[in-house]
């Protein structure tokens, strides 16, 4: 029997984060809510069009998907910068940026990887780290910090669920230490000020502190019940910086409050826990750790957002997922979700 591709687990958190999104737009920019009303028809047809697709298709074509990665990954640096940075590629008239889009596929290419060769074999973890240092050299370079930590911490829990072994684990993370100087000093300035002004933003409020002080601000001015869509001053008034990406969760707890923020954390909560359903239920090896990691991707980007605009993380430019404006992070989410759900259509059709 085929399982139905309205589970209440899924629709609920997915329509509520979409409306919370749209709604907040329309009231700090709404010159942006058609291009984000776009992104989610976009995204939810993908997410139709995924789940029709059998995943067990993707193990017999990982050379072509990671081939493929790479080359999104690289066309950006034949764009135009904005603000320093080359991540994006203009299409049909909208700007994506492809290492959002191609995270469900590299993280499809590394799944099947670890579950073919052993990762405790000492040969299979150097190879895994030697496809995977491209992805994030060129996510690095682009430059995009945030992202280079979303696909680290994703590749660390596949390494782990593989089997890496305690040993190797302990040796990895001292090694990681040892390399720290030598990558804080290719780190851009602004990235350094990023990691070291949240541990006393109101050292320099002018300045470095200046946009983490302002989402705690956003953050506390809402209170309970927030006060009111279009009534949020640190976003209507500019003080409250890139206030429908990064800072999207404080714009949203300014004009909603905190029981608005309770509800995106509860909204989370309801699709990481169908995530984990899924997984538990799933018997094919590949398709567990494939849903493993995508599961592991909107945890960490919730988690490290979230943390961010409460002021007890680094600011590192992760977007929300599905609250956050932005296509690509939305098409990406979506190709994800697909993907998970066509595991879980196939999963059933087999214990059937």
């Amino acid at each position: 029997m085929k399982k139905s591709l309205f589970d209440p687990l899924f629709i609920i958190p997915i329509l509520g984060l979409s409306s919370l999104s749209l709604a907040v737009i329309q009231s700090t920019n709404p010159s942006l809510f058609l291009n984000q009303f776009t992104f989610f028809i976009l995204g939810l047809f993908l997410y139709f069009t995924f789940s029709q697709i059998d995943f067990r298709i993707y193990k017999k074509n990982i050379a072509i998907l990671y081939l493929l990665s790479l080359v999104l990954l690289l066309i950006v640096f034949l764009g135009t910068p904005i603000r320093g940075a080359t991540r994006w590629i203009d299409i049909l008239g909208f700007r994506l940026q492809t290492s959002e889009i191609v995270k469900p596929f590299i993280f499809i290419v590394f799944s099947s990887f670890m579950i073919t060769r052993p990762i405790d074999k000492l040969v299979n973890l150097f190879l895994s780290l030697v496809l995977f240092f491209p992805i994030l050299f060129l996510v690095f370079k682009q430059p995009d910090l945030g992202n280079v930590i979303v696909y680290l911490g994703i590749f660390v829990v596949l390494l782990l669920n593989a089997g890496l072994s305690l040993k190797l684990f302990i040796l990895s993370i001292i090694s990681f230490f040892l390399f720290i100087p030598e990558v804080w000093s290719r780190l851009y300035d602004y990235q350094k000020v990023r990691i070291t002004s949240f541990l006393d933003p109101s050292a320099d409020p002018k300045g470095t502190g200046y946009n983490a002080l302002q989402a705690i601000i956003a953050i506390g001015g809402g209170g309970l019940m927030g006060l009111g869509l279009g009534r949020g001053t640190q976003s209507h008034l500019l003080f409250l910086p890139e206030f429908h990406t990064d800072f999207a969760f404080a714009s949203l707890v300014e004009e909603l409050g905190f029981l608005g923020g309770i509800t995106v954390i509860v909204f989370y909560a309801l699709l990481l826990l169908w995530i984990f359903r899924i997984i538990l239920n799933c018997s094919d090896p590949f398709a567990k750790m494939l849903c493993l990691a995508l599961f592991s991707q909107i945890l960490i980007q919730a988690f490290i957002n979230i943390g961010m605009n409460l002021g007890v993380l680094p600011i590192t430019g992760i977007t929300l997922p599905l609250v956050s404006y932005g296509g690509s992070s939305i098409l990406g989410i979506f190709i994800s979700l697909g993907i998970i759900q066509s595991v879980s259509n196939n999963n059933s059709r087999h214990l059937s």
